[in-house]
């Protein structure tokens, strides 16, 4: 069935012709004349599946006999990535309409943001936390809102954002249409949804979540200290032209990166200790080709699209199996095809059998006939962290801890009490600095 069978406004077709789409995708061909017909929805379709537009093209379309001036639809994200992507999405079906969007997110000036609210743009898409910030002023009332859509719900969930969402939901008039879209589908969703949908259409509810069917999947074992090796085998030996990377923490993302890096290879990186600004610019930089690797975090396993991503490499074996669908989502979008490789330690094999059975299938396992997998590593773990500083410009060696003055004296707070000497200090805790790596993606 073609777009045009659908029933969407004459200028919403014209922008999907431009994007070159004719057909609707299951999901889209599934929920947009539920969500023409006014019912709330509670869809679950794989990461990749377009259920962005699914959820858009049905919004933009009821949009378009609206009076202007005041913002009717608000899209709740988890991340500031996906935010971006979204409106951009929006911006490129909505071409040849009047309609506008505004992405409310932090790290970057709330200004531009308080513009977007003042002038009313029809659709807002926001993460929740930035959001919040926002409804505390005067200007940030929504009270002509129609439709709220929360998409990856259920990573707004594993996030820790139910609250915040709570807290938005009592910004919003009840009398709205409602409309959850997610990869997933855990208890917990299923739950929420009965507090917050009226009598919602379901779709794909009763499937397993399942990675793309264009994706091919293959898991490299390899001792830990050899991983980085292999990914630099594996992006000079032709296996792959471009790739995005995950690791499982921060400080392996930024380990990783720069050894590729030390290695020729044209990289950059993408997690939650990068500004706004360097995270939006390592993603052009990635989909632009200026980047030949992007290492990320978990931040970035939803809501980045790039256009015929070759593959997905899980640095690390993801310890959920949702977490791994999430991740390989990148690749094979939209009925395309793609590879995700994952490098297993053996320590991690009982993260492999989990996602396996999972996505009831047995990943294929291969090794590189001329890699050297008795090799003894070349750089230090990626979780090794640098040695704590003594002497010197850094900070004050322990056998000097106690002597007042100098530069490197501590200044007691306004009021502390003085001794003879200078003043009483409490004796300073020692920062662990543990190998151990930390479990904040």
């Amino acid at each position: 069935m073609p777009f045009t069978h659908l029933g969407l406004h004459p200028s919403l077709l014209q922008g999907l012709k431009d994007l070159g789409f004719t057909r609707p995708t299951p999901i889209q061909a599934d929920a947009i004349p539920l969500a023409l017909a006014g019912q709330d929805l509670l869809a679950c379709a794989m990461t990749g599946s377009g259920k962005t537009a699914a959820f858009l093209l049905p919004i933009l379309h009821k949009l378009m006999d609206k009076p202007r001036g005041a913002t009717r639809a608000l899209v709740l994200t988890p991340t500031r990535e996906l935010a971006a992507q979204i409106v951009e999405d929006l911006n490129d079906l909505a071409v040849h309409t009047p309609l506008t969007a505004a992405a409310v997110y932090g790290g970057v000036g709330m200004g531009p943001q308080e513009h977007a609210f003042r002038s009313g743009v029809d659709v807002i898409v926001a993460t929740p936390g930035r959001l919040l910030d926002h409804f505390r002023q005067s200007y940030a009332k929504l009270a002509g809102l129609q439709y709220l859509v929360l998409d990856e719900a259920d990573r707004m969930l594993d996030m820790g954002f139910l609250p915040d969402i709570r807290r938005v939901l009592r910004h919003l008039p009840p009398r709205r249409q409602t409309l959850f879209f997610s990869a997933t589908m855990p208890p917990p969703i299923a739950a929420l949804s009965r507090e917050m949908l009226k009598t919602p259409a379901t779709i794909n509810i009763e499937r397993q979540s399942a990675p793309a069917v264009g994706i091919t999947h293959a898991v490299y074992p390899v001792p830990q200290h050899l991983k980085p090796a292999l990914m630099v085998k594996l992006l000079t030996n032709g296996e792959m032209r471009d790739a995005l990377v995950f690791t499982r923490t921060k400080h392996r993302a930024n380990r990783l990166a720069k050894h590729l890096g030390d290695h020729g290879i044209k990289v950059e990186r993408i997690h939650g200790n990068r500004s706004q600004s360097q995270r939006t610019e390592a993603l052009a930089g990635f989909k632009s080709g200026k980047y030949r690797v992007l290492v990320a975090t978990d931040i970035a396993a939803r809501g980045i699209d790039v256009t015929a991503l070759g593959h997905v490499v899980n640095f690390d074996v993801p310890l959920v199996p949702d977490d791994y669908i999430h991740r390989v989502g990148r690749t094979a979008r939209a009925e395309m095809t793609g590879a995700a490789f994952t490098l297993m330690a053996p320590e991690e094999e009982g993260s492999i059998r989990a996602i396996e059975r999972a996505i009831n299938g047995r990943l294929p396992r291969v090794t590189l006939p001329d890699f050297d997998y008795q090799a003894r590593a070349q750089a230090p773990p990626l979780d090794q962290r640098p040695p704590r500083p003594q002497g010197g410009h850094g900070r004050r060696s322990p056998q000097h801890a106690g002597a007042g003055g100098g530069a490197g004296a501590s200044r007691a707070p306004h009021g502390a009490p003085r001794g003879a000497h200078g003043p009483a200090r409490a004796p300073q805790q020692r920062r662990s600095w543990s190998a151990t790596p930390r479990r904040r993606p």
